[in-house]
């Protein structure tokens, strides 16, 4: 493991795919979540300003977070997926730093609500909390710790409902 403190984040730009891609192909084991996000950022679901990016003090891309569209019943939210670092960094706060980037570029353009489907020991330090304390939930059966949400902005509370996600996640 690299270790890093000062990781720059920014949003990510045209030329950047290429490397997110490679990030994506390299922190898991198959490429289905490198397809997802091309897909994604086919999809009306993309929101411009919400794919964030770690860099290294020389511009290499270590880190990635995605935020798309979703629904909480009919509210309007976002989804965190996916996360990715370069294997040689994980563990080093690059993946953190594209996270909170994330969040506060989607507080910033005035969004509220934030779902992730992932580690439940993981996503509470940046605010996560069990969806279903919140009366969210899903079609399909996840592990309940697993499934956790997010508000942005304390005078909107998280809004009951099943999580709609944007049809290239197939949920």
């Amino acid at each position: 493991m690299r270790t890093h403190s000062n990781w720059i984040t920014r949003a990510e730009i045209g030329a950047d795919i290429h490397a997110i891609r490679e990030i994506n192909l390299t922190a898991f084991e198959t490429p289905m979540e490198a397809d997802l996000v091309d897909a994604l950022r086919a999809d009306s679901s993309w929101i411009d300003g919400l794919s964030l990016v770690s860099t290294d003090e020389d511009g290499t891309l270590i880190g990635h977070a995605l935020l798309t569209r979703c629904h909480i019943g009919d509210t309007s939210a976002l989804c965190l997926a996916p996360c990715a670092v370069r294997p040689e960094y994980q563990k080093s706060g690059a993946g953190s730093s594209a996270i909170r980037a994330a969040l506060k570029a989607a507080k910033d353009l005035g969004e509220h609500y934030v779902t992730v489907l992932g580690h439940p020991t993981y996503y509470p330090r940046f605010g996560f909390t069990r969806a279903s304390t919140h009366g969210i939930g899903l079609t399909i059966d996840v592990p309940d710790e697993a499934m956790m949400a997010l508000t942005l902005d304390e005078t909107h509370p998280l809004p009951s409902g099943t999580v709609h996600y944007a049809a290239p996640f197939g949920i």
